[in-house]
This record gives C-alpha cells, structure tokens and sequence, in this order.
C-alpha cells in the first residue's frame, strides 16, 4: 500500500504504523508459554522414539543380510549375541547390533522422564482428558491434539480443523472443472502424524471406525482408510471441544454425506 516510487523501511513502518492506529492489522493467533513448552516436550519425545525406532529397524536390516528373523525381546536376553554367533552371524555385524540395543538402552533412558513429565499434564489439561474418551486417543496423543488445536474457536468449522492438519486432499479447479488431488500436507504436521496415529487403532473390531476403515481399506487400501478415519478423529475432536462434550460414536451414513459435500466421495 506505500507508494512505490518511493519504498524504503522508514515508509514501511509509517504505513504499518497508521495501519496499526487504525486497527486494520489483522491478530495472529498465538499459543500460550505453556502450550508451546508442552509442544516442545512433545516433540523432543517424538524425535527420541524415531531414533529408537530407526536402531531397531536397523538391527533386522543387519539380521536380513543373514536371513534370520529374531524379535526384539529375544535380542534383550544376555546370551542373544552368543546366539547370533552360533548361527553364523559375523563378529562385525554383531557388534554393530550391540551398539545398537546400547543406543536403544540409551534412547529408552532419555524417554521415561520425559514420559513421567507429560502423564500428569495431561491428566490435568480439561482438554486432554476430554480428547482421551476417543477410542484408541491415549494420553500423550490426545495432549498432543489439544496442545496443537489450542482454541477450537480459531477454526469455524471441522473442515478447517482437517485442513489445518493438511489431511484435505487439493482442490483443482480450472473454469467450470474440479478435482481433487492429493493430500494438502499444509499446517500442523505434529498434528497430522497424531491424527494418523490414532487412526492405527481402527483396525481393531471394537473401534467406532472399524467398519468404515474396512469399507474404504477393501476399496482403495490401508493407507488411504487410515487417512479417512484420522480426518474423522479430527472432525470428532472439533465437536467435542467445541461443545464440551465427550465422545460418543458419531452417524457414520451423515457424516459420509456431509465429507463428500465438501471434498468429493473419493476423499470420504
């Protein structure tokens, strides 16, 4: 808006200033201190289990070279690199092995106070233990939700929640045509890997979104069913903050109709 023949840093700033005097300047929303040092515990946690989880993905990789398939649990035992030996397993490769269920021990050490941080506050965030009557929403998941989420109010409707986390799928529109493409991935990812997350848990019969998963994982696969129920978590957690409500299993046929309005049936 300043004039262009003449842009420096001093016109910028009257501008802005007589944009603030003005109040024309849109708010941004912010998270409190406290939100942002639980999504930084949150996230420290997270990067630590990735690590583990690479360690061990490491060790089976060493184990295939040899064709072995040995669990985890197996490899905790004190005569499990004796055992590696006796089926023919390399001096080089066990040791490898052995400083990876060191950097795991390690790994573990680092996650358990952080652990025994977290478990308490979110037994004492109102919106934790709300998000937690999801089935399959445990503690650390659901303060992740609500930590990532702050005020429900900033999102008007449960597809915006959805599309903050970046599990909308692309509009594509060129005249009269539209398309859906693949998913957006725009805002939250934290929020979007805990919304996946959850949604792992739809494989068990008991779920709400047991059936559903079936349906679309028989249609277009597993990985595109989880999608479907994490949106659906998300559109649950929507209501449930905003009317202060706990859970309870949503109308699968209304919801299905209300998605497809708005993204198109393949995306449901």
């Amino acid at each position: 808006m300043a004039p262009l023949a003449c842009k420096t840093d001093k016109v910028d700033a009257r501008v802005l200033a007589e944009l603030c005097r003005r109040d024309l300047v849109p708010a941004v929303w912010v998270p409190s201190l406290e939100d942002r040092a639980i999504r930084e515990r949150l996230r420290r946690r997270a990067h630590l289990v990735k690590l583990r989880t690479a360690a061990r993905n490491r060790i089976f990789g060493l184990l295939t070279q040899f064709g072995l398939r040995v669990s985890f649990t197996r490899l905790r035992e004190p005569d499990a690199l004796e055992l590696l030996e006796r089926q023919g397993v390399p001096a080089v490769w066990r040791d490898s092995i052995a400083e990876h269920l060191d950097q795991i021990d390690d790994l573990q050490q680092r996650i358990r106070p952080i652990d025994q941080e977290l478990r308490p506050l979110a037994a004492s965030d109102p919106r934790a233990r709300l998000l937690s009557t999801i089935p399959g929403v445990g503690p650390l998941i659901s303060l992740t939700f609500a930590t990532e989420i702050g005020d429900v109010a900033r999102f008007g409707s449960a597809a915006k929640l959805v599309g903050y986390a970046g599990l909308a799928p692309r509009i594509i529109q060129s005249g009269e045509r539209s398309a859906t493409g693949r998913l957006s991935k725009a805002g939250s990812r934290t929020l979007r890997w805990a919304a996946v997350e959850a949604a792992n848990q739809a494989w068990r019969p008991s779920n709400p979104f047991h059936q559903h998963y079936r349906r679309l994982a028989a249609t277009h696969g597993t990985n595109p069913a989880k999608i479907a129920v994490a949106r659906k978590l998300l559109i649950c957690a929507w209501h449930m903050l905003s009317r202060d409500q706990v859970f309870t299993p949503p109308n699968a046929a209304a919801s299905s109709i209300r998605f497809q309005a708005a993204y198109g049936p393949a995306w449901n």
